[in-house]
């Protein structure tokens, strides 16, 4: 039957010969090159990384010590505070997660991994980053307008979003929704691509049933991304007008209700977590079978699993409000569901768990970075299940123990997962390999000090720690927990240290790291049937796909691994 499935075409439109491109900033600069743009979307997101990694420290240090100077900075005043913390999870959630793990890795991997030449709508792809790295710019810019940068925290609620005098200025809160307006028109471009190109430039032969689960949870997270941000950025804009204008959608005294922003923002705001998390897994799973020699555990279980998650995802929103006075008969509809959500993640986490039994397991740093995200991911699925309960919620909510659950949740996969991803590609994106040596280093340093940094938490929250909360203001009732402040500063501190190896490995092997080989790993995928790095069109000719992505040490195979376009040669059978 998959033999009969025809692909409805295998080139991209618009498709330019990137050889003929004249110029070094056509070539290098404004590209239409797949592979190019994704270099620069990881760009953006590494380099804001550091942006958010700094605001982080400063969080930490007013915690650990509040009211005191911080060393070369001086004193962090209340509404600075605010600001570092709107800051750090805006840029971190949409900044530094979406650019890596769906422009990054979505750009390189998905015309390499279904044989295209590249995306469907090169100049579109071209134009997407241009305009994010536009509102990264303009994001970075509102630190420096009068007032300060947005503090009305990473989810905008109003009042204090909606009226300026509470937010300490005009611009701040005005440039942070003009840019994330900006960021979502980029994905929302980025989005369209990927979905055309997984669906209509496939290579002959590479049926959905042969398509790696990268591909699939890539196009998985851009179809929630596009149902689910249009009522966000419906809500963006009447925010807008609400400052600017004077209109009143959120204000109560001319009509309008702050709880509707609350809706509008959630119901982006929680697919937007699984449009960030699919792709990491989407990373684990292609990694998993490589460094375990095994074919993946129940791949047609982990893409319906997948498609299950995307369409609970939509209908989870509102767990987000259990203590906004929402009807106990609306909530308990919603905490269901919550824990139904839980259901097509545990089935991938146990895929994965099955991958790795009685496999060949080589710890090199790429599956050292996932068996530690795998490993992490489960303490931020099992917390979840306390606040998917709107009872527990009503205590847990707003406090540190859900800062400490949603690091677990995202850590895990996006960072420790786009490690993983950074090292395991890293010789198909630049054609050298990374040093071993400190990629272990790395990894070992991030998975201590990230668990330090965040179990403190969780006790922080359970002691009734609110988040959010300038501490000298009512610094008496949280002076008991001062303590685990302190080791979590500490710890973040050596957190932010232990990136020096990766930032030293990422640079220097550019340029000295030993030439890398077409396929060094010995995967299955068509990305490494291609040089490293891929040429300009990826492929010679159109590549004909024979066979699944994880046919590892299949019975009667002479070698433990096949090329998706090789015919392989059998052993005699008895």
């Amino acid at each position: 039957m998959e033999a009969r499935l025809k692909v409805a075409r295998v080139e991209p439109a618009e498709y330019v010969e990137h050889g003929t491109e004249a110029g070094f900033l056509r070539k290098y600069v404004f590209s239409t090159d797949h592979k190019t743009i994704a270099k620069q979307y990881l760009a953006v997101g590494l380099l804001m990384s550091l942006v958010g990694g700094f605001t982080a420290y400063l969080i930490r240090i007013e915690l650990a010590w509040p009211g005191k100077p911080v060393a070369g900075w001086g004193f962090i005043a209340p509404a600075t505070y605010l600001a570092l913390v709107t800051m750090h999870g805006t840029i971190m959630v949409f900044f530094v997660a979406m650019p890596i793990l769906l422009g990054a890795f979505g750009n390189f991997l998905i015309p390499l991994m279904v044989g295209a030449k590249d995306m469907a709508f090169p100049r579109l792809n071209m134009l997407s980053v241009w305009i994010l790295f536009a509102a990264s710019l303009i994001l970075i810019a509102s630190f420096f307008v009068p007032g300060g940068a947005a503090s009305a925290g990473w989810t905008g609620y109003p009042p204090l979003s909606a009226v300026p005098s509470y937010t300490g200025g005009y611009w701040g809160v005005n440039l942070w929704l003009i840019a994330l307006a900006l960021e979502f028109t980029s994905f929302l471009m980025g989005g369209i691509n990927f979905l055309t190109t997984a669906i209509n430039l496939r290579a002959p032969g590479m049926t959905l049933w042969r398509m790696p689960l990268f591909v699939w949870l890539e196009v998985t997270a851009s179809a929630i991304f596009l149902l689910s941000v249009g009522p966000l950025v419906a809500g963006a804009v009447m925010l807008l007008a609400d400052r600017v204008v004077g209109t009143g959608f959120y204000n109560p005294s001319r009509g309008g209700d702050p709880l509707l922003w609350q809706h509008l923002f959630w119901f982006f705001g929680h697919p937007e977590v699984y449009v960030i998390a699919l792709p990491g897994f989407g990373i684990m799973l292609e990694i998993l079978p490589v460094f375990s020699r095994k074919p993946i555990f129940g791949y047609r279980t982990i893409v319906y699993s997948t498609i299950v998650a995307g369409f609970l995802s939509l209908m989870v929103w509102a767990h987000h409000m259990f203590v906004s006075g929402m009807d106990p008969r609306l909530a308990a509809p919603f905490s269901i569901m919550t824990i139904l959500i839980s259901i097509p993640f545990a089935i991938m986490v146990l895929a994965m768990i099955a991958t790795l039994w009685r496999g060949s397991i080589s710890f090199e740093t790429p599956m050292l970075f996932v068996l530690g995200a795998l490993s992490s991911f489960l303490i931020g699925g099992v917390t979840g299940i306390f606040l998917g309960s709107e009872t527990a919620d009503i205590y847990l909510h707003d406090s540190y123990f859900v800062v400490a659950h949603f690091h677990y949740t995202l850590f895990p996969i996006v960072f420790m997962g786009g490690f993983a991803g950074i090292y395991y590609w890293y010789p198909k994106i630049f054609g050298r390999m990374p040093s071993e040596a400190l990629g272990r280093i790395h990894f070992a340093l991030t998975f201590v000090f990230f668990n330090l940094v965040f179990i403190p938490l969780f006790l922080v929250g359970f002691a009734g720690g609110p988040r959010r909360i300038y501490y000298p203001f009512g610094y008496s009732f949280l002076k008991p927990l001062q303590p685990l402040h302190v080791i979590a500063t500490y710890a973040a501190i050596l957190l932010l240290l232990g990136q020096l190896p990766f930032i030293v490995n990422f640079l220097v092997s550019i340029f000295r790291g030993e030439k890398a080989a077409e396929n060094p790993w010995h995967a299955n995928t068509l990305e490494w049937t291609v040089p490293s790095p891929p040429p300009h069109g990826n492929f010679e000719r159109v590549p004909t796909i024979v066979r699944g992505p994880y046919d590892y040490s299949m019975p009667g195979m002479l070698e433990d691994w096949a090329a998706q376009t090789r015919y392989v040669s059998l052993l005699p059978t008895e």
